[in-house]
């Protein structure tokens, strides 16, 4: 904001001189409008770096309060560049999972930064490693805890503290640690137990799914070698010694399954034990009599030849995985099943999802008992 003084002399036979100010408010001075520029930084700190590791290149206390650099935590420095070429390539994203990707994206370049300053045998731990690997946590609590970091050390170290960091100290007998993406993290068995403290029991079951599911390849192969972990895994966790939540861990894996390949999918299946609804086989390859593949899909109630299909939006959104649903429906109809399409607005919105599945089971009931 600039103050700009206009004064006008008037000559007469007294020389009177008559003053006139006139306040003008510019918003912005032109050289406001123009951005700093600043030094280049030393190509071999790269987009993240320590305040030590810059200073010991010759950059100064000024240059790295330069506003092309972010603090995101104490000692540490981030180039906006990067922030700004990440979110226009996260942005790109629009396939399934879409948001926990960009989560678990984000959380990791968080994470290579604090890395910088990190002290040595620390790792990540609880919530953080769990976003780190992409996992579903409630996205309330993902928002309110977005700017700590939890960073785990065993007893008897210090946990860590500081500007966006929330330290842990940890017995030993309930940590593993691994690396993921060149971050020393805690193993999804001994992540999960840790969890048991702080999520419910329904959270709990749905982060178990995901992390004991077993993955297909492209060409439709089950790989029991690629889950992240084993019910057995889980269920050692547990064991490993008295901890808090212990009760509620126990009841969420009683009820976790290899075959879910979504939170939705974990949703709908446990909404539908809590209704009575029978028991679905979870997964499964359909097959016409010759024994072709028509397709795989997410819950089958073979006795009533009914499946249902949970869809997120890429379905609606991918030409292309359009075009394969309307031809593996086809199919199914042609081979005797009818088949029952969920979204999230069914069974997190109006939850509808089991009786629509209810009725159709009565109604495949009759059909076939006719």
């Amino acid at each position: 904001m600039s103050f700009v003084l206009h004064i006008l002399v008037v000559a007469g036979s007294s020389a009177q001189v008559v003053a006139s100010w006139r306040l003008e408010v510019i918003g912005l001075t032109q050289s406001e409008h123009m951005p700093k520029k600043h030094s280049p930084l030393p190509p071999q700190l790269g987009v993240r770096f320590s305040t030590s590791q810059a200073m010991a290149q010759g950059l100064t206390r000024r240059r790295l309060r330069g506003n092309d650099l972010q603090k995101p935590f104490h000692g540490t420095r981030r180039t906006h560049a990067d922030i700004a070429a990440e979110k226009k390539r996260l942005d790109q994203d629009f396939g399934p999972l879409a948001l926990s990707r960009r989560r678990a994206e984000e959380l990791l370049s968080r994470v290579l930064t604090y890395m910088q300053v990190m002290p040595a045998g620390a790792f990540i731990c609880g919530r953080s490693a769990a976003v780190l690997r992409g996992y579903p946590l409630g996205a309330a609590r993902d928002r309110r805890r977005k700017d700590d970091l939890e960073v785990g050390v065993i007893t008897p170290r210090t946990a860590p503290r500081g500007k966006g960091v929330k330290g842990r100290r940890l017995a030993e007998r309930f940590v593993q640690i691994e690396e993921f993406k060149g971050v020393p993290v805690m193993t999804p068995a001994t992540m999960w137990a840790m969890l048991g403290r702080e999520l419910a029991q329904r959270e709990l079951t749905i982060l178990a799914d995901a992390i004991v599911h077993i993955p297909r390849d492209s060409f439709a192969v089950r790989h029991p070698e690629r889950a992240d972990a084993t019910l057995a895994d889980l269920q050692d966790a547990i064991e490993a010694g008295p901890q808090k939540g212990v009760a509620r861990l126990r009841a969420a894996l009683a009820r976790a399954r290899t075959g879910s390949a979504s939170p939705l999918e974990t949703e709908y299946r446990l909404d539908a034990e809590d209704a009575g609804l029978p028991t679905p086989e979870l997964d499964v390859e359909i097959r016409d009599e010759n024994g072709r593949l028509l397709g795989i899909s997410e819950f089958v109630y073979r006795r009533y030849r009914l499946i249902v299909e949970i869809e997120g939006d890429h379905h609606r959104t991918s030409r292309e995985q359009w075009n394969r649903d309307i031809e593996k429906y086809r199919a199914y109809a042609e081979a005797g099943w009818e088949v029952v399409r969920l979204t999230s607005t069914h069974i997190r919105g109006r939850r509808t999802a089991v009786g629509i599945v209810r009725t159709a089971l009565i109604r495949r009931h009759k059909a076939l008992t006719a």
